[in-house]
């Protein structure tokens, strides 16, 4: 992870709300009560979500300051604010009173991380605490401006209708997938225009093909193998809002278990796998191994797999870099393609193309 540090700007939110699916990685690390998990900060929704499998410490690691302030907001917010409330101020609900929702969480946070969210307040009280990164600016160009040259808001909508399988693929075939689509898609999620607007450029340092091409096969898949009704990620990429489903830390009936806990968690600034040395049951990586050369991606894994118990996942995704246990580490570990294989199929952050789990042996 360090290698990418020298290579990509971390002064700015990259990501206002999580781009994985916290459920299945929930699911994937398992009940971990008194245990210490790791995860990468982003915008921590999903360290949140990781205080379900009941540990007695999570340590949320970023490189990027701006990342951890995303979290520190969300720690003084979940015990201050109802969920009602909460769901307002990070832009998953319409609201004429995010400014004063802000201003009550901000009063709980320290200076530096209320001046960072002072800055913000304009597009706070616009989009939402959730709506605020570079990410979601990037897909908020793309359904406000551009898709609407492409579809009408009623063949958006038609999208989250309740279908079967074949009633997917015959809708996406004959009312969505039409030329004016593949143009956008080729154009909007290329290598140039996502590093541009939305990723990093730096990001893409390891990745080979066509970016637009991987994009074009994975929203297929949310379209026709996942149920788009279910799908919050999909839904924001389209309308800029999650729909009935939140994502998994926004549920309501999980608001109560994550505010009673969020002294559990530790922030660290710097590389994740070195955020903790011994005593890790369970490491939520994200795609960080994605932006790593070969042998800095040998390195961390090895680093990670040091500071790990016996019985530790280690969950990770791969959206266009292929990564798994490198060569050499089986004695240490083995995937566990029986615990990956079902949570990939139901798996709505559509944008990856292999996840991942790896237990560490004793």
């Amino acid at each position: 992870m360090s290698e990418i540090a020298s290579k990509a700007a971390f002064d700015h939110i990259r990501y206002a709300q999580l781009w994985e699916d916290a459920e299945v990685l929930v699911a994937a690390i398992g009940p971990r009560p008194g245990g210490r998990l790791v995860s990468i900060c982003s915008a921590g929704d999903n360290a949140l979500a990781m205080l379900l499998c009941d540990p007695a410490e999570v340590i949320a690691a970023d490189l990027s300051p701006a990342q951890l302030a995303c979290l520190k907001l969300r720690l003084a917010a979940f015990p201050l604010l109802s969920h009602a409330e909460l769901i307002e101020m990070l832009g998953a609900a319409p609201s004429t009173r995010r400014g004063a929702l802000l201003d009550r969480v901000l009063a709980e946070c320290d200076a530096e991380t209320a001046a960072f969210w002072h800055s913000l307040r304009p597009e706070v009280i616009a989009h939402g605490a959730g709506g605020v990164g570079k990410f979601e600016r990037y897909f908020r160009l793309f359904h406000r401006r551009l898709l609407p040259f492409v579809h009408s808001r009623r063949t958006v909508e038609a999208v989250f209708e309740p279908r079967g399988a074949e009633e997917r693929a015959r809708f996406l075939s004959e009312r969505w997938n039409n030329l004016r689509w593949r143009w956008l898609l080729k154009a909007f999620f290329s290598r140039q225009a996502m590093g541009l607007l939305g990723r990093d450029p730096a990001f893409f340092d390891q990745v080979e093909g066509s970016v637009s091409d991987h994009v074009a096969r994975r929203i297929e898949h949310a379209f026709v193998a996942n149920d788009p009704v279910a799908n919050p990620y999909l839904r924001y990429v389209l309308t800029g809002t999650h729909g009935p489903v939140l994502p998994l830390a926004w549920r309501p009936e999980h608001h109560a278990a994550i505010a009673e806990r969020v002294g559990r968690i530790r922030l660290h600034l710097g590389p994740l796998e070195q955020a903790a040395s011994e005593g890790v049951d369970g490491w939520n990586l994200s795609d960080i191994f994605e932006y790593m050369s070969p042998h800095g991606f040998r390195e961390a894994y090895g680093a990670i797999l040091a500071a790990s118990n016996p019985g530790a996942r280690l969950v990770y995704w791969n959206m266009m870099a292929p990564r798994a246990m490198p060569p050499g580490f089986a004695p240490r570990g083995r995937p566990r393609p029986d615990i990956a294989a079902p949570l990939a199929a139901r798996d709505q952050a559509f944008f990856y193309s292999a996840f991942h789990v790896d237990e560490v042996l004793g």
